[in-house]
């Protein structure tokens, strides 16, 4: 194991977490043990926590595993006994366990540091129901089944197979004959499999339903509110938000679109028009596709820039293999960043094509992987996770921060280019965010709705949030478009998270115009706070406002909108 692993005092070293004989005794130890003090209770608290960090990370990697090669039968041979015959005995005796702390009667002399956990495992006492638990390994089960779908999808183009992210690089090239080509030729690729994919996301809705239904929830909204602790914001403020997002960067979106169709001399924006260089400049390319170490090396550079031990930290990524970047046949679609908690080193995982956006990602990455070391100085895992929309504060700054080094991977003005792009592409995340999160909260208020109805509410929501682009001759495709968002299948109500974070992120940003040292102190102190402090906190910490209300909207798109008018075009 990797030396940032700590010694195992409860754990045996042997154990073998795919065999439940040898699993479950661990849990029962823990379920019997006499506590007779706050010494005792601190002490349980550390065992299970060293069991949840084994546990975790075995799954993490059987994860890893199924995302980087989802046509091993033998890595999804092994990821389905996990999530089939393992966790769903680990859920009820994990419940029960937390039960026994949020009802300890020592629970109160714990320290300030565990409130914040008491308080979310409260909140999963009260939601968890045994009935439930098969319900969501058939959830498991589907997301699976939607990820080997799309990690199969292939097109031939130009000589070659390619993946649909490598097929994205041909919607930056000049020829617009080329990009309708190559975007009509992934948009039918992804027609043929609607009616599955469909299917999937039916079967999806109505296990979440029943499984709101089961916890006593009037809907699965409600359901998920509790189960990802939102305490700090309503249903309603999302709603407000996207009603702001709608008057402040809607107004800006179109002025954007317009500039980008006379650029372009366009008379109609189309879909194949949206990430071409509006002066017809070939596309920026920050590294050769097939060269990822060279990827790896310009962003370490940056990193590097920014803090040298932020670049050492993402060394010890690259030390312990934990960077798969490269976008491959049967490689799950997107990226992610996966904590394993007993080694305390992240994983990166991406599907990199010599793009511009991969560079964004891979930093938007890191900035979750730093996230993950400087929490991880609380040896009790329990208290390293912070709340989402906190945790994408940490990946959306360093994107921003990253992007004043662009120069490392361009010249002077296609490192301006970059830039642009970014801070373009920021303002269009709103309108993307509300339109997710908007969809959301319809699908799961209104159960046992039809496919055609849940396709008008989608398309209703394009209509509000999409910009001047023209769908004319293509509604079938932008009927079914909600389908390639990986959230919608696998973290249900996770987005909104992205706008919240955004906000903070661009607040980051500002400061660290002025005194990039205090911001860049202020962020990092933040993230060492892992858990231990609720949301509203840990963005004071960071030297920031908890809000995303119209009155901080405004001023930061304003913000925005005067560094756009600056840069080039």
């Amino acid at each position: 194991m990797p030396a940032t692993t700590a010694p195992r005092r409860f754990v045996p070293a042997d154990l073998d977490v795919a065999r439940w004989q040898q699993l479950e005794p661990l849990y029962q130890q823990l379920l019997e043990r006499p506590i007779g003090s706050a010494a005792d209770l601190l002490r349980w608290i550390q065992d299970l926590s060293e069991l949840s960090a084994v546990v975790d990370e075995y799954g993490a990697r059987r994860y890893i595993d199924k995302s980087c090669h989802t046509d091993d039968p033998d890595i999804e041979k092994a990821f389905l006994h996990f999530v089939e015959n393992i966790e769903p005995r680990i859920k009820p005796l994990f419940f029960r366990l937390q039960k026994r702390l949020v009802e300890s009667p020592l629970r109160n002399q714990l320290g300030g540091q565990f409130a914040t956990l008491l308080r979310r495992w409260q909140a999963d006492v009260e939601i968890f129901r045994d009935e439930n638990v098969p319900l969501e390994t058939q959830i498991t089960q589907l997301t699976t089944d939607y990820d080997k779908i799309c990690g199969a999808m292939t097109v031939h183009f130009d000589g070659r197979e390619r993946t649909l992210q490598q097929m994205s690089r041909y919607l930056e090239k000049p020829d617009r004959n080329l990009r309708q080509q190559a975007w009509e030729l992934v948009a039918q690729r992804r027609l043929a499999d609607r009616q599955p994919i469909e299917s999937i996301f039916q079967r999806l809705l109505d296990l979440r339903h029943q499984i709101a239904a089961n916890a006593g929830f009037s809907d699965y909204r409600a359901y998920m509110w509790k189960s990802l602790k939102r305490f700090d914001y309503s249903p309603e403020d999302c709603l407000r938000f996207a009603d702001a997002i709608e008057r402040v960067c809607m107004p800006l979106v179109r002025e954007l679109d317009r500039q980008r169709m006379a650029d372009l001399g366009l008379d109609t924006l189309r879909p194949w028009d949206t990430a071409v260089d509006p002066k017809n400049r070939p596309p920026l390319e920050p590294f050769a596709e097939d060269d990822i170490g060279g990827f790896i090396d310009k962003t370490r550079a940056v990193l590097q820039r920014i803090s040298p031990q932020l670049a050492e930290q993402f060394d010890s990524l690259r030390a312990h293999g934990n960077l798969d970047l490269a976008s491959r046949k049967n490689k799950q679609p997107g990226g992610y960043q996966s904590s394993l908690e007993e080694s305390r080193q992240p994983f990166i995982f991406m599907n990199a094509a010599g793009m511009q956006r991969d560079v964004e990602t891979l930093l938007h990455e890191a900035g979750h992987a730093f996230h993950h070391l400087a929490a991880c100085r609380h040896d009790i895992i329990f208290l390293r996770h912070a709340p989402m929309e906190f945790c994408e504060v940490a990946s959306m700054s360093m994107e921003l921060l990253g992007a004043d080094h662009f120069d490392l991977f361009y010249d002077p003005a296609d490192a301006a280019r970059a830039r642009r792009g970014l801070l373009e592409g920021i303002v269009r995340l709103f309108p993307w965010v509300a339109t997710i999160d908007g969809f959301q909260h319809w699908l799961y208020t209104h159960p046992g709705h039809a496919p055609d109805r849940r396709a008008q509410q989608w398309l209703a929501l394009l209509d509000r949030f999409g910009g001047l682009v023209d769908w004319t001759g293509l509604e079938e495709i932008r009927r079914s478009s909600w389908q390639r968002q990986l959230h919608l299948f696998h973290v249900p109500f996770y987005y909104i998270e992205y706008g919240i974070a955004q906000l903070g992120a661009l607040q980051v940003w500002l400061k660290s115009r002025t005194d990039p040292h205090h911001a860049l102190a202020h962020y990092r102190a933040a993230l060492a706070l892992g858990g231990t402090r609720p949301l509203p906190q840990l963005f004071s910490a960071a030297g920031i406002h908890f809000d995303f209300s119209e009155k901080t909207l405004a001023p930061l798109i304003a913000a925005v909108g005067e560094e756009l008018s600056r840069l080039p075009r």
